[in-house]
């Protein structure tokens, strides 16, 4: 493999991994040794300092990453949004699913389905980006109405809301079960 490729699959790697890459997995891919790969990194740090691009290849460990150079940062932070970091209680996750599917939905649809207050857990996929405001119920008091967001898309994973699962009536017929058991009383859906 000649020069240019080695630098073009590096290049590749290092950015589609994102985090670092350890010096053994290069090896292994590039079927070259440790001296020639750090010559290759050494030599790809050069261009990128010659033609002052916005990138470096940093050394970590006996790893390597892609990453932004550090005067470049205010840049950075004038576009990125520090990502969040939340952890997602079941209260919250069932909130977010009956959100998710019976969009536009009120709180008071949702604690009708939950059978608690929800104020707290709506607030909170708020504050996560989770779910938005989407208008108002033309109905007394005109109630907000909730619906998820391209965050929450992201998240979980699909490209739009029909994508999400779907329980068939077999699994529909065992969660009744479960809730009737586990309640005492007689389900109707």
């Amino acid at each position: 493999m000649d020069n240019k490729k080695v630098r073009a699959v590096i290049e590749a790697v290092l950015f589609a991994m994102g985090d670092s890459v350890e010096m053994g997995k290069l090896v292994h891919v590039l079927e070259l040794d440790e001296t020639q790969i750090r010559s290759v990194i050494a030599e790809m740090n050069d261009i990128y300092e010659k033609s002052d691009r916005g990138i470096y290849i940093a050394e970590l460990e006996n790893s390597f990453q892609l990453c932004t150079k550090p005067e470049l940062y205010e840049y950075l932070i004038k576009v990125a949004k520090a990502p969040r970091k939340y952890v997602m209680s079941d209260t919250l996750l069932e909130t977010l699913s009956i959100i998710a599917y019976k969009q536009p939905v009120t709180r008071l649809e949702i604690e009708k389905i939950r059978g608690v207050s929800c104020d707290h857990a709506v607030n909170r996929l708020l504050e996560f980006n989770l779910i938005q405001e989407i208008g108002r119920l033309d109905a007394p008091g005109r109630p907000l109405l909730f619906g998820t967001t391209e965050d929450f898309l992201r998240t979980f994973g699909v490209k739009s809301l029909g994508d999400l699962p779907t329980l068939d009536s077999e699994q529909m017929e065992d969660f009744k079960k479960q809730a009737e058991e586990e309640a005492g009383v007689k389900v109707e859906i």
